[in-house]
């Protein structure tokens, strides 16, 4: 019987090791899925795995699922890593969600951008904007130098922009009535005033992408990744940066609190920042490397909204507070539903 009771624990003891060493080969992420999915397995995870010997695995969704997921499975996390937008990246570590970063573990952050340093809890791994796309076959008599340009009588019924997040135009707006993101209300009449050029308010990239190569919206405040591959399919667009700047956008990566990953995490998270995979992000997703010795190809470190110098990070962003962002979204969808978006 004792040597029964031995040979059982031996055995339970033998497995928690083997668990506990499976576990360690491999790293779990959370990112959206699709080319984002793509984007990191092909670029980020295959190094990470040559360099390591770890394999990752992949958690898909929808920005706001994956939150709410990471919610109901509070201090026993699906992932080990997250890859979330700025400001909703705020949302997790207001919850609890994410361990604080220690950046010493993280040698390429050392080469990070100012405006990548979102929080202690997450950073940011590449960049884009949003701004003024339009089709210059379509709309022939206006020129775009300033977003207040999108308020010209002769563009009604012709503006497409998100529903999901009107965070761009209503700070814009704001903007244009002497505001910022913090007195957003002070823009609620020039958005009044934009109403009748509005067409359309896209659902998704793929609904923005097919909105403006039909010319149903042949102007929109667009996200420039995907004004940069529209281009590429054949669409003329012209991609604008206004007078006063495009509105930044970042997705980050953090590492969820609970994780018994963290030190792989890191190591993870410092491949991101590589800065020939940050270079190779860009090519893949004509986006800002958010390290600053990341060596892009001329041809992509030219497009409007890809930044690669600190003049540009300093002159041609507008950055929205992104904690402020995360407080404020909320209530600036229902304003936006309730008053611009309702007939």
């Amino acid at each position: 019987m004792l040597r029964t009771l031995v040979l059982s624990a031996g055995l339970l003891v033998s497995g928690a090791l083997i668990s506990t060493a499976y576990a360690a080969d491999k790293l779990v992420v959370s990112v959206w899925g699709g080319s984002w999915k793509d984007m990191v397995e092909q670029i980020v995870a295959k190094k990470f795995t040559a360099d390591t010997g770890v394999q990752v695995e992949f958690i898909t969704g929808g920005t706001i699922d994956r939150l709410n997921k990471a919610k109901l499975a509070k201090d026993n996390p699906e992932s080990d890593l997250t890859f979330t937008t700025s400001h909703v990246g705020w949302l997790y570590a207001t919850d609890g969600l994410y361990e604080p970063l220690d950046l010493k573990k993280v040698p390429n952050a050392a080469n990070l951008v100012e405006a990548a340093k979102i929080s202690p809890h997450h950073i940011g791994t590449w960049a884009y904007v949003y701004t003024i796309g339009y089709r210059p076959d379509l709309v022939k008599n206006v020129k775009f130098e300033s977003w207040a340009d999108l308020w010209k009588p002769e563009l009604k019924g012709m503006l497409a922009v998100p529903d999901f997040d009107p965070s761009h135009i209503i700070v814009v707006a704001a903007m244009q009535a002497g505001g910022d993101a913090a007195s957003w209300e002070k823009g609620q009449p020039k958005l009044m005033e934009l109403k009748p050029n509005f067409k359309a308010f896209y659902t998704n990239d793929a609904n923005s992408q097919q909105l403006i190569a039909n010319g149903e919206t042949p102007v929109q405040v667009m996200l420039s990744m995907n004004a940069h591959y529209m281009i590429k399919e054949g669409v003329p667009i012209n991609l604008v940066i206004p007078k006063e700047g495009a509105v930044l956008g970042i997705d980050t990566v953090a590492i969820m609190k609970g994780s018994k990953n963290a030190e792989n995490a890191y190591k993870f998270i410092n491949t991101v920042l590589d800065p020939e995979v940050q270079a190779k992000i860009a090519e893949f997703k004509k986006g800002s490397p958010t390290v600053t010795n990341a060596k892009l190809d001329p041809e992509v470190a030219k497009l409007p909204g890809v930044f690669t110098t600190a003049e540009q990070w300093k002159q041609q962003a507008i950055i929205i507070d992104h904690k402020l962002r995360s407080q404020k979204l909320a209530d600036w969808r229902k304003w936006f539903g309730e008053t611009i978006m309702a007939k």
